[in-house]
């Protein structure tokens, strides 16, 4: 696939769900399954949100937060392999944060594999930073690191999203 010129974001919609468990499958190693996409649709907009990225017309990546009170839970986040490193996670995930501030996060928070390097850098510049470990935390049994921003509903961090996501 040629780089598009720019990556449309929109909510996930259910016409949305085989594509994004394709990408998930591609993405993780115990990726989630379509039927777990469909319940979190079926989760109201102050429990949950889910965007979805398109490059000419096709879904190439997806984001999906929790709320939880003021914080925002990042529970996932993946694009397709053959669209990586095009800085469409970066957006994806700006884009994500941008529209949890709108409605009311104050927190963001999430749990990475210890070993992927590329996503910690990647949420790094969303100054998501280290608190813990959760030993064991994936089914192969890889740690988590835990990461945690706060005070991300701030003019300044809405630069940062801006920066990041240009947007």
């Amino acid at each position: 696939m040629t780089q598009p010129a720019t990556l449309e974001l929109r909510e996930l919609a259910v016409t949305d769900l085989d594509r994004v468990a394709e990408i998930e499958a591609a993405s993780n190693a115990s990726p989630w399954s379509r039927s777990l996409f469909a319940g979190e649709l079926e989760m109201t907009t102050a429990e949950r949100l889910w965007i979805v990225g398109e490059a000419d017309n096709v879904v190439v990546g997806f984001a999906g937060a929790m709320f939880v009170g003021g914080d925002v839970h990042i529970m996932n986040v993946a694009v397709e392999p053959g669209c990586r490193r095009r800085g469409f996670a970066r957006v994806l995930v700006a884009e994500l944060l941008r529209r949890a501030i709108a409605s009311g996060g104050r927190h963001a928070t999430l749990e990475v594999r210890e070993g992927n390097d590329p996503a910690i850098a990647l949420y790094r510049r969303f100054r998501l930073g280290p608190v813990g470990i959760r030993p064991g935390y994936y089914p192969d049994g890889e740690d988590a690191l835990i990461l945690w921003a706060h005070d991300i509903d701030t003019v300044e961090y809405a630069a940062l999203l801006k920066r990041l996501g240009g947007r």
